[in-house]
């Protein structure tokens, strides 16, 4: 149900709804009508009040768990509130220096990213994400080294001394010196390249017939160069901070939600393609509940901004997860000054040169 136009609403029920809203997220329990007549901030009566809270509740906006109990938003109404009640509180000196001390500490690329994750999670309450940017190394040599009849393994050595493997199979009419002949030309391709870019190479040079490679190195070359391709893109990289947050005091009564949202944190190549959905977006994006189909079972929301190198290119994306009772307002920008102030240290680092 698409939520109705805020300014179909009346004064007084924005403001009721402001109220509701606004309780929800503090204390994560049902809004009654007796606590909004006692909050100050209503001047009506409980029964005009429930009148106001069953016009929002008909309008899709706020839902009851029990027939006696308050109300609580809907997603539809956080959506509504998100987009056009919340009033963004910018993070704090307080904040922002932790986030900068935790980034600032130094060490490899994979301690600020981690860093990163640790402080969103521990200011927002929530678990802290970050999704770690594909790297992609400079490469020195690739070899063939035979294992057994129709098997070999593939040894990819990168410039900074990390070596890999991969076993693979061999076409027919693979011999000793065809494992040799590719060996040979792939370390020449490979050589202060990427393998992006080597495989660019590689392709350009057979399809204009001039590797002088016969049909057996070839096809060694095509997977020799596959192998590496195909698992580069089924490795989604994530680190995740923080998931005991999501354990708690309003979480105890609703133990099966958090343990089946504490299993799909586990689940990084689902995560990946929700934070991968916020790679082009100009700014922060908020899904709450069930916009997203990974955590619409559990009522969860998600706040992730991309975060860019130092020309600007998009190259991750920072961002929190939790109940869908966040406090937007506050972990808002903390994600989007996360994002730019970790694209300002991996800059630092040598990322993204």
């Amino acid at each position: 149900m698409p939520a109705p136009p805020l300014n179909e609403l009346s004064n007084r029920a924005r403001d009721i709804f402001r109220l509701v809203v606004e309780g929800y997220i503090a204390r994560g329990q049902p809004v009654g009508s007796k606590t909004l007549a006692g909050s100050g901030g209503v001047n009506l009566s409980p029964a005009s009040i429930r009148s106001v809270l069953q016009e929002l509740q008909d309008a899709g906006l706020l839902a009851a768990p029990h027939t006696s109990a308050g109300r609580l938003p809907t997603d539809v109404g956080l959506r509504l509130f998100v987009d056009g009640i919340m009033q963004v509180a910018e993070p704090t000196q307080a904040e922002r220096a932790q986030i900068e001390r935790g980034l600032a500490q130094g060490g490899t690329i994979e301690a600020a990213i981690a860093a990163a994750s640790s402080a969103l999670s521990e200011i927002s309450a929530a678990a802290g994400v970050v999704m770690v940017p594909r790297r992609e190394p400079r490469l020195q040599q690739l070899a063939f080294v035979p294992l057994s009849p129709g098997r070999a393994l593939a040894v990819l050595v990168g410039e900074d001394g990390n070596v890999e493997n991969r076993v693979i199979d061999l076409p027919s009419g693979a011999s000793q010196s065809s494992l040799e002949q590719a060996g040979n030309y792939l370390t020449r391709q490979l050589a202060g390249r990427t393998l992006a870019e080597a495989v660019e190479q590689v392709r350009r040079e057979i399809a204009d017939d001039r590797s002088a490679l016969d049909a057996a190195s070839r096809n060694l070359v095509a997977r020799g160069l596959a192998v590496w391709s195909e698992d580069a893109t089924r490795r989604p990289v994530l680190v995740v901070r923080g998931q005991a947050n999501l354990l708690d005091e309003a979480a105890l009564g609703d133990l099966e939600r958090v343990r089946q949202l504490l299993d799909e944190l586990e689940n990084i190549e689902s995560i990946a393609g929700v934070f991968d959905a916020a790679r082009e977006a100009q700014a922060t994006r908020i899904f709450i509940g069930s916009e997203n189909r990974l955590f619409s079972l559990t009522g969860s929301s998600v706040i992730a901004s991309p975060w860019r190198d130092h020309e600007g290119r998009v190259v991750g994306v920072v961002g929190v997860i939790g109940p869908t009772r966040l406090n937007y307002a506050r972990v808002v920008p903390m994600v989007d000054f996360t994002a730019q102030y970790l694209g300002q240290s991996l800059g630092k680092l040598g990322f993204g040169r």
